[in-house]
């Protein structure tokens, strides 16, 4: 059933509120020119105490870069690294050797490892890319690099939620050095999509674009959701929603912190 947005009716266990919705106007905002990037938790010159993160998630970057610009050539270690392309066309290339173009419902995941490097720009010289970058805490320190790239049509997320990233490279999905589990879906009119998170576990929902409701809640693009002790989750009365459900470990803050 859902749970009612007014105040009386949020449920808290351990000191914690079960639901608790960040808006999308409350991020972190950074506008260079040809990068607008708003930021869900700290990252780079954006520093919020209360937003390092969520169980083993570190960053989720909304990111819009200008035609023809990117980031340069640039280090990482031990980090689980996501994009998830929304509109546009994205340029990578890093010290593994690898060269690819992402593009919407293309997945790329780079694991750091022991360190590589790369780079990313917009493929194209006149249309804006507008991707998300997420970064997942891996389990697994000083382990090989690797990178993975898969498509998952319209169709597969389409009124469901498709599983794109998981320990153990399930049903098609990339898979990453953490006990996560990422899904995509999409949602429109009287789509919906139901999801058994299991005992013990956190979630968080992130709405890339549109709009939707999560157990009862409407949500805007942008808005994230912390759910704690939640077991199950339910996405319905979309329009033109595209949502990522991450499902996680139940820890507070990534180990690192």
């Amino acid at each position: 059933q859902g749970v009612s947005s007014a105040a009386s009716d949020v449920y808290k266990r351990q000191g914690f509120i079960m639901l608790a919705i960040r808006k999308s106007t409350d991020r972190g905002h950074a506008n260079h020119g040809w990068l607008n990037s708003f930021h869900t938790f700290s990252f780079a010159s954006y520093n919020n105490p209360k937003e390092r993160g969520f169980s083993d998630l570190l960053v989720i970057n909304d990111d819009t870069v200008a035609a023809g610009q990117g980031f340069g050539e640039h280090p990482h270690r031990n980090m689980e690294i996501f994009s998830y392309v929304l509109q546009g066309a994205l340029e990578h290339k890093d010290s593994l050797g690898t060269g690819s173009v992402i593009r919407p419902g293309d997945v790329q995941l780079m694991s750091a490892g022991t360190g590589v490097s790369h780079s990313e720009f917009n493929h194209s010289p006149s249309e804006p890319v507008h991707f998300l970058q997420i970064w997942i805490v891996p389990s697994e320190r000083q382990a090989e690099p690797r990178y993975q790239q898969e498509h998952f049509s319209e169709a597969q997320k389409r009124g469901r939620l498709q599983l794109i990233i998981s320990p153990d490279g399930a049903d098609g999905s990339l898979s990453v050095r953490q006990n996560a589990r990422v899904y995509a879906g999409l949602f429109d009119g009287a789509e919906q999509a139901h999801l058994q998170l299991g005992d013990d576990r956190y979630a968080y929902v992130h709405v890339a674009r549109g709009s939707v409701q999560l157990n009862g809640e409407q949500l805007q693009a942008g808005d994230g959701v912390r759910l704690r002790d939640v077991r199950d989750l339910h996405l319905s009365n979309g329009q033109q929603a595209e949502v990522l459900v991450f499902n996680l470990r139940p820890n507070e803050l990534p180990s690192l912190y």
